[in-house]
């Protein structure tokens, strides 16, 4: 058999270094993922996927300027600033001012807080977050809100599932991730012992395995606290789909009936005709 040449070598060791990569705990990275984290999968009726994308972003960026406004108000200072500086002598200021144009034309585009990230699956779209959303929070503010007025602001999107992070598919890289989220919640409450459940949701993927993954990450959760199947308090939220896993930690997930903002809603408007309804039949049946 020929020896591999020197040039051939060089270029396989560094190919290998590339693989070879580690986090600053020590722990290995396994491999690439193909969707950025963090972000909210989101469920919707068949064939509306991008009507879907379409309410979301609408949805999401009117809450987000309500819960982080600081990134919106930075930019309308910003605007007023340049208002302000139009409003000198225009004359003396043509120049400047094209130049400012200019300039501002070559200046790279404000991030957006909120991009689709095509699943080419029907029924299934991802809507990778930005700093400083955090889809968690997000979720639970729309639910919190459906809840209370029975309107869900969308016409096409049924489930949604937050994943504070996102890693490879596979059980070492899910392990790691699960640890690093799991901490900071039991940390709130450090004397606490939570009765939880892996709540777990696979698609388009069969190398991983539900059960072996779901003993391996009990298994990241201290003693103390115990496996509840029918009243947990604490919700780990597993989403795997193709090659990605995404994952978040979560209270009242049965309560706030799994994030399905559609249920949600027909149940609430149920309810309120059915005590409408009940208030007229009263009022009926009382009258001689």
């Amino acid at each position: 058999m020929s020896q591999p040449q020197q040039g051939e070598k060089r270029k396989n060791d560094g190919k290998d270094r590339s693989r070879r990569r580690y986090r600053p705990d020590g722990t290995p990275v396994w491999g690439q993922k193909s969707m950025d984290g963090p972000g909210i999968w989101v469920t919707c009726v068949r064939n509306k996927e991008k009507s879907t994308v379409g309410e979301l972003y609408d949805l999401f960026d009117s809450l987000a300027s309500e819960m982080w406004p600081q990134q919106d108000s930075d930019k309308s200072k910003d605007e007023g600033d340049d208002d302000n500086e139009e409003d000198t002598d225009d004359d003396e200021n043509i120049e400047a001012q094209i130049a400012k144009e200019v300039a501002s034309m070559k200046r790279p585009r404000k991030e957006q807080r909120f991009v689709n990230c095509d699943t080419n699956t029907p029924c299934v779209v991802f809507i990778s977050c930005k700093s400083p959303v955090d889809p968690v929070q997000l979720v639970l503010k729309h639910v919190e809100n459906v809840m209370e007025t029975g309107v869900s602001r969308t016409r096409f999107t049924q489930r949604l599932t937050p994943v504070s992070a996102s890693c490879v598919a596979n059980i070492p890289e899910i392990k790691s991730l699960c640890t690093r989220l799991l901490q900071p919640v039991l940390d709130e409450d450090p004397e606490k012992a939570y009765k939880y459940k892996v709540e777990l949701r696979i698609r388009n993927h069969n190398t991983v395995q539900r059960m072996p993954l779901i003993e391996e990450l009990a298994k990241c959760v201290p003693e103390k606290h115990t496996v509840d199947l029918e009243s947990p308090e604490l919700f780990i939220l597993v989403e795997i789909f193709k090659s990605l896993c995404g994952i978040s930690v979560v209270k009242d997930y049965y309560k706030l009936q799994k994030f399905n903002v559609m249920e949600i809603a027909n149940a609430k408007n149920e309810e309120t005709k059915f005590e409408s309804g009940e208030g007229r039949l009263g009022e009926r049946t009382s009258t001689p």
